[in-house]
């Protein structure tokens, strides 16, 4: 019989904690610097972050340090024989680095998942994980359930202004579009692990109703997860979650949930997103 496999994320995930709890998924925290101050972004709440943006304060976000992976591994190891730790794309922050060498220093094996994404794409593939291994599967399986439904997953992402991205340095291949006319709206998307173009709109109404027919052609007729992801734009999220709804043949589950702050510091008040993620 297989030991107990633990699955660990990082907040990047933007996994409701209510899911978290139900799966038995850990969580680390990614680190947000407002200023002077330097918090855990379970501590920084959205609208404190939004107006400290708009105020044109400095933010940054920084990975949990490998001190603070290997106290949660630490936890994590007096239940579980191994831990599967999924983490956001290694091209768009160094979590995965930092979760390595914590690691190294571990007495069970820890297997480091780079999910080449971030959000609910990354938060749909932790929950499948959690599943398999919730029904004893053993560290094979459940990496491979974690990386199968990456590769089934894509982010859509609608922003305002491209400043945010380009101030973080996570523009990646989008930054073929700054310096364009201030009236286009891009919608983004995650590519080989960066952000990138997937289309251009004049307008935000024109860019969103693009974003929205772009999620129905990918969730085609099979069973879909759709997560609609928000930075402080509530009302929009829920406007395209209903718009998407009688468009789609086959959902298992359909969420809105605010982005995590550190991934709201990178793509701006306003922002909005669409996570497609196609079911076992």
């Amino acid at each position: 019989m297989h030991g107990r496999v633990a699955v660990v994320t990082d907040s990047t995930a933007c996994l409701p904690a209510d899911l978290a709890r139900q799966w038995g998924v850990s969580i680390a925290q990614i680190q947000i610097r407002i200023g002077d101050k330097v918090n855990e972004e379970q501590f920084v709440p959205a609208d404190h972050l939004i107006s400290a943006m708009r105020n044109r304060t400095p933010v940054t976000t920084a990975p949990p340090d490998p001190g603070t992976f290997y106290r949660l591994y630490q936890q994590v190891a007096q239940y579980a024989d191994a831990i599967v730790s999924i983490h956001v794309s290694s091209r768009l922050s160094e979590t995965c680095k930092a979760a390595s060498r914590a690691a190294g220093q571990m007495r069970i094996p820890v297997h480091i998942v780079d999910s080449a994404t971030c959000g609910m794409s990354l938060g749909y593939a932790v929950l499948a994980a959690a599943r398999v291994a919730g029904a004893g599967g053993n560290p094979r399986r459940v990496i491979d359930a974690a990386v199968k439904r990456c590769r089934a997953s894509s982010e859509l992402i609608y922003v305002d202004t491209l400043e945010y991205l380009r101030r973080g340095g996570r523009i990646g291949a989008a930054a073929a579009l700054v310096g364009s006319a201030l009236s286009l709206k891009p919608v983004l998307t995650v590519q080989e692990g960066q952000i990138a173009p997937q289309d251009k709109g004049f307008g935000a109404d024109r860019a969103l109703r693009k974003m929205v027919e772009t999620a129905v052609s990918r969730a085609g007729e099979g069973m879909v997860d759709i997560a609609v992801e928000h930075f402080g734009n509530m009302g929009r999220a829920s406007t395209i979650l209903e718009e998407l709804k009688p468009r789609l043949n086959h959902v298992r589950d359909a969420v809105i949930t605010e982005v995590s702050s550190s991934i709201g510091v990178h793509v701006g008040p306003g922002a909005v997103g669409i996570t497609v993620s196609r079911a076992e």
